[in-house]
């Protein structure tokens, strides 16, 4: 295999979609380090860019790191499946979308916001730091509820 040999066109770091990755991995299990992008749309990635996902991430060209880079932005355009997304249907625009990065965490705190102004069930449950979908309280989620207070003597007792 002549990947394993170094030469000027190999990088350590490449980055794709905003995020380091490492060059010494292949390029299907480096898209992973993306947060947002698992193996299926990272296959799917490969898939539609022609890129073997075999290959070493350090050997990418400049070329090929913005294709990648268009297709995480509008995968639909690319002709990638809904179901391969992260974001369908959106409450705000109704489109099918794949988010990545930093855009995970915005959306997701927007949504649990919406969810505790709206007074669902779940944004309770999100408010009060107990389990949203259904899972047992008894013996479990403690941790969640704060530190739990044991018997206490009265002071000046012994």
């Amino acid at each position: 295999m002549e990947q394993k040999t170094q030469t000027k066109d190999y990088k350590h770091i490449v980055r794709v979609g905003g995020t380091d990755i490492d060059g010494s991995k292949q390029l299907l299990y480096a898209l992973r380090k993306i947060k947002g992008v698992g193996y299926i749309m990272g296959n799917a990635i490969c898939t539609v860019t022609n890129i073997d996902k075999h290959k070493l991430a350090g050997y990418l060209t400049d070329e090929e790191i913005e294709q990648i880079n268009e297709v995480l932005k509008e995968p639909a355009k690319f002709g990638i499946p809904t179901w391969v997304m992260n974001r369908r249907f959106d409450p705000e625009t109704g489109e099918d979308a794949h988010l990545f990065g930093a855009d995970i965490d915005f959306v997701i705190d927007s949504d649990i916001k919406r969810m505790r102004k709206i007074k669902s069930y779940k944004g309770f449950r999100h408010g009060k730091g107990l389990p949203v979908r259904g899972q047992r309280t008894r013996s479990n989620f403690r941790k969640n509820k704060g530190k739990a207070l044991g018997v206490q003597r009265r002071k000046g007792r012994k």
